[in-house]
């Protein structure tokens, strides 16, 4: 689907959940930004403060390309600021964080993912805007969270570092060779922006009730202790961690078909049996070697080989087809291109094509993955050049003139206003 498009035209006219809810987010990388594009899918409001010359961090990642605007703009911004308006706006200046401080009162969630007290040292955080707007949501993503009773709240930490520090590594580290970090692309990013969405949209419903803002203080550690929750657990069960394998547990694991591999689950007895009977070895039902799950661990060079024998004259997809008719967990180990080209993620919006200013091929950026049946997906915003809506929101909001925004811009508190081929584009 091409941004702008719309999916479900029938369904236009039910509204996105999050209509008329404004966002004003402080944030650079991944963290915070996928969960305020995620809530620009939904319809919210999004506007993204940026420093006016420099920009977020993230629009210095690589690769990058040239914007309408003549910058260069990076990858980690490309794929996480759908939607979104950008005021550059400089909060090292008074009066930038006076114009901050204004701007509260019009939004119904302030955001920022800056390293645990950055905020509150510029007269910011979550105390002081609660201050100005008892009512407002201020949602905060950092490394170990923002009080002061974790021994890491100073640390930095991009998603390697709590993902490593939460078990994920060791799971599947060799000994004595040392962690491989990037256990699934950026986890720790994704997975503490689903939980900033989650309790942005709690809080929401708790002040619906009470007329109460809060603060939401998302760790980006605690997050990834959640979605490890088999390290300690297996752990406490005198165990080994269940992706580790081993200890009669199950088979989890991939084979090579004839055009790449595939991963199959099978964790209980019934699904041994029925993975016997399609790849052509029923007798397995009956041999008391692969009668327990320690079987299947202590046999498992052979399951491999008959695996791999039977699945040599199969694509990966045909395969799985096969296996999942059977009742067993099965899915293609998919590269970048067979994810692009995949029938459930084209039918179910999960790849949106994004025009490039300097290139006639598009960008593929994730979709919403949050289906309703009431609501249709779309049309959404590209991603917004550096300061581009500066003057229209600073004018729409607080009221200030042109001549006001130009002498700002002149000492470069905001950013200045932009040229017509850029203010005039979707």
């Amino acid at each position: 689907m091409r941004i702008g498009d719309v999916a479900h035209p029938e369904r236009a006219g039910s509204g996105k959940p999050l209509d008329g809810v404004r966002v004003l987010a402080a944030e650079q990388m991944q963290a915070l930004p996928y969960a305020t594009q995620l809530m620009a899918h939904l319809g919210a409001d999004v506007v993204k403060v940026e420093h006016p010359v420099h920009g977020e961090s993230g629009r210095g990642a690589t690769p990058s390309l040239t914007d309408v605007d003549g910058r260069e703009v990076g990858a980690t911004f490309l794929r996480n600021n759908l939607g979104k308006r950008s005021i550059g706006l400089d909060l090292k200046t008074e009066e930038g964080v006076e114009l901050f401080r204004r701007l509260v009162p019009h939004f119904d969630v302030v955001c920022e993912n800056f390293k645990a007290g950055t905020m509150e040292r510029l007269g910011l955080g979550h105390g002081a805007l609660l201050e100005i707007d008892p009512s407002i949501i201020v949602v905060s993503v950092t490394g170990f969270g923002v009080r002061d009773d974790s021994p890491y709240r100073s640390w930095p930490a991009y998603a390697p570092i709590p993902e490593a520090m939460a078990g994920f590594y060791e799971m599947n580290r060799a000994a004595d060779e040392p962690p491989e970090p990037l256990v699934a692309g950026a986890l720790g990013d994704i997975g503490s922006a689903l939980v900033a969405v989650i309790g942005t949209l709690a809080a929401l419903r708790h002040r619906d009730r009470t007329g109460e803002g809060q603060h939401v203080d998302v760790a980006m550690f605690d997050t990834m202790v959640a979605m490890a929750d088999l390290v300690p657990f297996m752990w406490s069960m005198g165990a080994a961690p269940f992706r580790q394998g081993g200890g009669g547990q199950g088979i989890i694991a991939g084979y090579r078909a004839s055009d790449g591999w595939f991963v199959l689950e099978v964790v209980r007895e019934h699904q041994f049996d029925r993975l016997a009977e399609v790849i052509g070895k029923p007798e397995w039902r009956d041999d008391l070697r692969f009668a327990t799950r320690q079987g299947w661990d202590d046999h498992g060079d052979e399951i491999r080989s008959a695996v791999e024998s039977w699945a040599s004259g199969r694509t990966k997809q045909e395969a799985c087809f096969e296996l999942c008719a059977a009742g067993v967990a099965a899915g293609p180990s998919n590269t970048a291109a067979d994810v692009a080209a995949d029938p459930h993620v084209a039918t179910r919006n999960m790849i949106l094509e994004v025009d490039r200013p300097d290139s006639d091929d598009p960008m593929l950026v994730v979709g919403n993955p949050v289906k309703m049946s009431n609501v249709a997906e779309g049309p959404l915003r590209r991603f917004p050049s550096l300061g581009e809506h500066t003057y229209e929101v600073l004018d729409d909001m607080l009221g200030l003139t042109d001549s006001d925004l130009d002498t700002l811009a002149e000492r470069g508190v905001i950013s200045p206003a932009m040229a017509t081929a850029v203010e005039g584009r979707n």
